[in-house]
């Protein structure tokens, strides 16, 4: 294939659509990290405390890798992708308005990781639209 043949082959719009929802969900994945200084000022955290909530969205992604994947064989890339960003927000909404302790703060990183776990929709969604 020439590398002019490139921009007449495939769909220019979904893989725009699955490059921005990876985009989107891995910068609301990593959130905590960078919200960390924050977090541990308004909450008193100690380091160990910090570095669980950091690494609890981590984890949880590589569990949810598994049940994206499996979703986006049953249903599609494109319905498992707006599940995703569905499931998505409720941890952010939770985090906005009510996280107001430690114990919620691990829930809202366990539900973050389904953010991590974007790229098993999002990769099928961008190769099924280009050839090989």
């Amino acid at each position: 294939m020439k590398l002019s043949d490139l921009r007449k082959s495939g769909h220019a719009p979904s893989l725009f659509s699955a490059f921005l929802y990876f985009d989107i969900s891995f910068m609301i994945w990593v959130m905590l990290g960078a919200l960390g200084v924050y977090i541990t000022n308004d909450f008193g955290l100690t380091a160990s405390q910090i570095g669980l909530i950091v690494a609890i969205p981590i984890l949880a992604g590589s569990i949810f890798r598994i049940i994206m994947g499996v979703l986006t064989d049953r249903f599609g890339p494109k319905k498992t992708s707006v599940g995703g960003m569905i499931v998505t927000m409720i941890p952010l909404l939770w985090g906005w308005l009510l996280g107001t302790s430690v114990a919620e703060l691990y829930m809202i990183g366990i539900l973050l990781g389904v953010a991590g776990a974007s790229f098993s929709a999002s990769l099928p969604m961008a190769s099924r639209f280009v050839p090989t």
